[in-house]
């Protein structure tokens, strides 16, 4: 019963930690990019230091992991430097999760926080297709219900999209579409892809986080050349940068990792709940800081999207002689366990 204990109070803080972090990005995001004062950043360095970070971070893990330098050491050497056809592997992965986390800088900056919220969760679709097509998995007759009744709320948002009072810069609601769709669907094609290396190869969590890392940061820097290469010669890489934007870019680090970990420990239900409960507060947020007017479409959207995201975590629901057999002989252990 002790371990039991354990294991639901973990799963309750995986679930409100995730939760909290998910609101509090898009909210402080969006707050950076059209509330705060002074000089604006560029969003192609924050993206970068983000890679940075994250790199970092799971090195210490893999350290954490190996339990030695002289582990560590080899493991790099053998993964790392001597594994050019794997770093090429994963640059795919790098690619396209850079241009979906500039994408979000671009959302935010033209849609408020709760509607980037809900739309988002267009990504439940996109990678479920994904799944169907490059994992060969199949859906159940209630997912495939639930994603219509997600593309519907999001629809009902975007037909009259709530507006925010507080909000004295310019803004492109349709920029902002735009971008979501594109980090959706960038979203749901790389996590497939990252889940498809990972199971190809026994090779550590840390250490495909690592290669992935290493070549993000060398395609965000790509970015900021491309992008803003005079500007942050003339004014510096750091420029603009305030507590908010250092704390818009600690989420960021700390929410990619974190990911791995509520996947790991929780289960789809979980994770439901998590995203709706995120919904709920960045709209919260968003009536307090910029002054959002709800509207009928947007709550009713809201709302299917968050029972939606419920239906499509469900258990699936193995009716064959098989599975009975299995569910029998799973319900007989947990009587012994007891």
């Amino acid at each position: 019963m002790a371990g039991e204990n354990v294991n639901v109070v973990f799963k309750l803080y995986c679930l409100t930690v995730m939760t909290l972090v998910a609101a509090a990005y898009t909210v402080a995001l969006r707050y950076t990019r059209t509330i705060s004062t002074g000089d604006m950043y560029f969003s192609t360095t924050a993206v970068c230091v983000t890679e940075v970070i994250k790199l970092i971070l799971s090195l210490g893990m893999l350290s954490k992991e190996t339990g030695s330098f002289t582990r560590l050491k080899s493991a790099i050497k053998e993964h790392i430097f001597f594994s050019p056809k794997e770093l090429l592997k994963l640059s795919v992965p790098s690619v396209v999760y850079a241009i979906q986390n500039n994408m979000a800088f671009v959302a935010l900056s033209n849609l408020d926080a709760a509607v980037y919220q809900v739309t988002y969760q267009l990504k439940i679709p996109c990678t479920a297709l994904c799944m169907v097509l490059m994992l060969n998995r199949s859906l159940s007759r209630l997912q495939w219900f639930s994603v219509f009744m997600l593309c519907g709320g999001v629809t009902l948002v975007q037909w009259k999209p709530a507006e925010a009072t507080k909000v004295q810069v310019e803004q492109n609601p349709v920029q902002g579409f735009m971008a979501i769709a594109i980090a959706v669907l960038c979203s749901g094609f790389a996590g497939v892809y990252f889940e498809k290396v990972l199971k190809s190869s026994d090779t550590s969590l840390w250490v495909r986080n690592i290669q992935m890392y290493l070549s993000g940061i060398v395609v965000t820097l790509i970015g900021v050349y491309a992008t803003d290469g005079e500007s942050v010669l003339e004014k510096g890489f750091f420029f603009g940068y305030t507590p908010w934007v250092c704390f818009v870019v600690f989420l960021a680090s700390v929410g990619g990792l974190y990911t791995s970990v509520v996947v790991k420990y929780t289960d789809n239900i979980m994770k439901g709940f998590s995203a709706a409960a995120a919904i709920v507060l960045s709209t919260v947020a968003s009536v307090l800081l910029f002054g959002l007017q709800i509207t009928i479409t947007f709550a009713g959207g809201a709302l299917l999207v968050c029972v939606s995201i419920y239906l499509y975590g469900l258990p699936k629901q193995d009716t064959s002689s098989v599975g009975l057999k299995n569910m029998e002989k799973e319900s007989k252990q947990k009587l012994v366990t007891v």
